[in-house]
């Protein structure tokens, strides 16, 4: 499963190409607005929180996908197309005004939500380190509720930092030097969670990485 900083790559690329453009037609095709048309829409913005891909349209609404374990997005250019095989598997599709087409293929969470409401379904994670609101002491507070669970099963909780996987998890627990099954509370959690932003940033934003 992608972790946040992957996510956080793939909204800098769908940002780069299609910030700001205008959907000729396109529609949803699976989750609470199945079958809902996209046309005359404008993508004005993205977002991510955790795993959690925002994308926000002129119109007040935002589309929220989750990749999972198999979900990914692709742009085909102009005058091009994916193989009927892969095509199948879109649960979102935009037809942009210059001929490209953004394609969210098998992502098993497609949600459109007014924008105003995007706490309805992101509400419950816990503070980001990839977000201009991280929260360190909060992120801290949460873990620190359950000081006996173990280390891989607090940081994989969303809801107590959200856009860790077992990658980074696992990772973490080598560079602090402690077991992952050993419980929490025996780790120092402002050092923890200073070198998990630390990497999840650099992951995130460093080319090549």
């Amino acid at each position: 499963m992608p972790e946040g900083d992957s996510v956080y790559r793939l909204r800098r690329r769908l940002e780069a190409a299609t910030l700001g453009a205008a959907v000729r037609d396109g529609e949803v095709r699976s989750g609470n607005a199945a079958g809902r048309s996209l046309a005359g829409l404008r993508v004005e913005g993205y977002d991510t929180h955790g795993k959690h891909l925002l994308t926000r349209f002129d119109d007040g609404s935002t589309l929220h996908t989750h990749l999972r374990m198999q979900g990914s997005w692709t742009i085909t250019r102009a005058g091009r197309s994916l193989p009927r095989a892969v095509s199948e598997t879109a649960r979102v599709r935009l037809r942009l005004e210059d001929g490209r087409e953004v394609w969210g293929l098998d992502l098993p969470v497609v949600e459109l939500v007014p924008t105003v409401r995007e706490s309805d379904v992101i509400g419950y994670l816990g503070p980001d380190p990839l977000r201009e609101d991280w929260d360190a002491a909060e992120a801290a507070r949460r873990l620190s509720r359950r000081p006996d669970r173990p280390f891989v099963a607090a940081l994989l909780d969303q809801t107590a930092v959200a856009g860790l996987g077992n990658l980074w998890v696992n990772e973490l627990a080598f560079l602090r030097g402690i077991h992952p099954f050993a419980p929490i509370g025996t780790t120092d959690l402002d050092a923890l969670l200073a070198l998990a932003a630390r990497c999840l940033r650099i992951s995130a934003t460093v080319p090549g990485m």
